[in-house]
């Protein structure tokens, strides 16, 4: 059995936009928690995206510019 009470380590990636490496925190708040971006899930199998590609994907979608 399972030990339930083990923290999950921090998983590195790469943004499924720019290839940018960055850490996600499965043990605590991860900073895309923090974002006020917010985008669907991708359902084409893509992993996330880094800080800058989600606020640019996220302005994109809701007409904002780009910065």
């Amino acid at each position: 059995m399972t030990n339930r009470l083990e923290i999950p380590a921090s998983r590195r990636l790469a943004c499924s936009g720019c290839g940018a490496e960055f850490t996600c925190s499965l043990a605590g708040p991860c900073w895309c928690a923090e974002e006020t971006a917010r985008l669907p899930m991708l359902v084409d199998g893509g992993d996330c995206l880094c800080r800058d590609c989600l606020r640019k994907l996220a302005a994109a979608a809701s007409g904002e510019p780009v910065r």
